[in-house]
């Protein structure tokens, strides 16, 4: 008998349906949300008096020991910074921009700006360090237009010196910037704070905007959400009533799921703040490069709930193997894992159901849900131990309504409650086209029922209703699911693929490799071109088998891969085929890459670069 460690759920675990004459569908919890503070800082204010001495955020300082900062301390840095902030006259309309990644600064900065009702945003490294024009970084600064920017030391100077107006404050940690004036952070650290902070605050309610979050740009440019105490505050209500165990014990997390998204900025740094728990900043990343100081963390700190993106479980889960020191910290204490951002390969999973069992004798309850940046993020949730699978995102958290809307052929899912955003920063057009008429968000994404004739086992993913085309036949091709099935299908060595076939025959695929698992096919070093790797006859051999495998058990011309080119440069962050938390921009790379597309399905000669791959008959 399969047995799951107990932790506690609820919330999403059932739903009342309706059907209107129309076909939509509408859902809702049959559980009410409870009350919720209006303010996030409420918390933090809470805690540093029940708790002053608890760890609310920790680093480890320049690879060393752990600097830990307290919900006391942290209040008090907080009101310090907030005075400063108040004190340069910052607003919604000169708000605070950070460039930096994850640490104690930053969250200080963000924890200042909110008690003093002044937003802030939190914008992704890639752009600054990663982009060579810095095209996006300069799009959501002319945006913002800041009063204030923020980085951790001179790796941003590159961006700075191309993007930054002379004219706004700089703020840096540690370094200087050379040719550009700075004001050290310590410096508004050490702020006293007064009367101007305290009026500030108290003028701060449910409406108050906290920060701008940007959309990753999978579609189009990125947008400013806003995103206001009342959706932060409702949503992890929502949260604490889903993973009811959040309420058992002051949650611990050992994170790196950066904070200029919704999962790590308002999901995890949220559920921290919101519950009196602890964040361990983790400098870690789902690479095999980066893994390392992940699993270094996680040996050494045990954690209460468990988030990751799949490539991260993949990586995690290899080192377990033979790492028993690993496997019991990390499933000491751990109530539940989660994943987001993609579906996790049922191998992965699988083995990571196993190592808990040969453990711990159980299971560790998997979570999966659906939310997006415009809803702060969570609306659903699949929390069903034993019956959760990638792909599920369960049913409606308390307080929010799902109405599901026939659309070119699927059920376009949409949300309205307390957590969905009132609109885009500055863009009126596009915040009047995100809503429908009875006030429902638009997400694009679409919804099936996992079981129509159980509407108790929830809801499934069933793609992005703007990637799906037509083959010219008129048959339509769902794009998001075949692309998983692809993916999973491919694992190790596929990254991600691109669904071709608009108006064509047959679909076929652009396939961006992961260059380090085929050059261990190939027995090939890193001094080795990628292109030639990637036509080494046991590589060739691989995804020959792949393209092989998505024909035959294709169910139709719709399901089906004809054909596949194998791509040996990686998508550009630059020519917005890639997003900055590293999604394809399906549309981008079919725009950029036309003549490849229009290469793939014409006579072309295989075994060229990139390498075209034919199906089998």
């Amino acid at each position: 008998m399969i047995r799951y460690r107990d932790s506690r759920v609820g919330g999403c675990l059932s739903a009342v349906f309706e059907r209107d004459a129309d076909g939509v569908e509408r859902l809702r919890s049959t559980e009410a949300l409870l009350p919720y503070p209006e303010r996030l800082t409420d918390r933090l204010e809470q805690f540093a008096r029940e708790a002053p001495a608890r760890t609310l955020a920790a680093r480890r300082e320049r690879g060393g020991d752990w600097r830990h900062i307290g919900y006391l301390e942290m209040l008090n840095r907080a009101r310090a910074v907030g005075q400063a902030l108040v004190d340069r006259g910052l607003s919604a309309e000169r708000p605070v921009a950070i460039l930096s990644g994850n640490d104690l600064e930053h969250l200080t900065l963000a924890l200042g700006a909110m008690w003093a009702g002044i937003p802030y945003a939190p914008i992704s490294t890639a752009y600054s360090l990663i982009s060579q024009d810095f095209g996006r970084l300069r799009h959501i600064l002319d945006t913002l237009t800041p009063g204030l920017v923020f980085a951790s030391g001179p790796e941003y100077a590159r961006a700075i010196d191309a993007v930054v107006d002379p004219a706004v404050e700089l703020v840096l940690t540690e370094g200087r910037i050379r040719g550009r004036a700075h004001t050290p952070f310590d410096a508004l650290a050490g702020t006293a704070p007064g009367t101007g902070v305290d009026d500030a605050h108290a003028r701060v309610g449910p409406d108050t905007i906290v920060k701008f979050l940007f959309t990753s740009g999978s579609t189009r440019v990125p947008k400013g959400v806003v995103n206001t105490h009342r959706m932060l505050c409702a949503n992890q209500q929502m949260l604490r009533q889903g993973m009811a165990f959040l309420a058992d014990e002051a949650p611990v997390l050992v994170d790196w799921l950066p904070w200029n998204h919704t999962f790590g900025g308002n999901h995890n740094v949220g559920i921290v703040i919101y519950n009196g728990g602890s964040l361990y900043i983790d400098d870690g990343k789902p690479t095999a490069q980066g893994i390392g100081e992940t699993l270094r963390n996680l040996r050494e700190i045990s954690p209460t709930v468990y988030f990751n993106v799949p490539k991260g479980f993949e990586e995690i889960v290899a080192a377990m193997r033979g790492d028993e020191q690993l496997r019991r910290s990390l499933l000491r204490r751990v109530r539940a894992f989660m994943f987001a951002g993609a579906g996790l390969a049922q191998p992965v999973w699988d083995e990571l159901d196993r190592l808990a069992e040969a453990t711990l004798g159980e299971r560790i309850p998997m979570i999966t849900g659906l939310g997006m940046t415009e809803t702060a993020p969570t609306c659903t949730l699949a929390l069903r131990a034993g019956e959760v699978r990638s792909g599920h995102i369960g049913l409606p958290c308390p307080g929010v309504e799902v109405k599901l809307v026939p659309t070119d052929g699927k059920n376009e899912i949409r949300f309205r409650g307390p957590n969905v955003m009132p609109g885009y920063w500055r863009l009126p057009e596009a915040s009047a086209q995100a809503f429908d008429e009875e006030g429902f968000y638009r997400t694009g994404d679409a919804a099936k029922w996992l079981d129509p004739g159980d509407p108790r086992k929830g809801l499934l993913f069933d793609g992005r209703i703007a990637e799906d085309f037509k083959l010219s036949t008129g048959t339509f091709v769902s794009v998001g699911p075949l692309r998983a099935r692809v993916i999973a299908a491919g694992a190790p060595c596929v990254q991600d693929v691109v669904i071709t076939g608009i108006d064509r025959d047959e679909v076929g695929m652009l396939v961006f490799p992961r260059l380090d698992a085929c050059r261990g096919l190939a027995g090939a070093g890193d001094d080795i071109d990628a292109a030639e790797v990637l036509r080494h006859p046991a590589v060739l051999a691989f995804f020959q088998a792949l393209v092989d495998r998505m024909w035959r058990d294709g169910s139709g011309s719709a399901s089906r891969i004809a054909r596949a080119l194998l791509m040996s440069d990686a998508p550009s962050i630059d020519r917005d085929e890639l997003t900055d938390k590293g999604s394809i921009n399906q549309r981008a790379v079919l725009r950029n890459r036309a003549e490849l597309v229009e290469r793939l399905h014409g006579d072309a000669a295989a075994g060229q670069d990139p390498v075209l791959l034919p199906r089998v008959e």
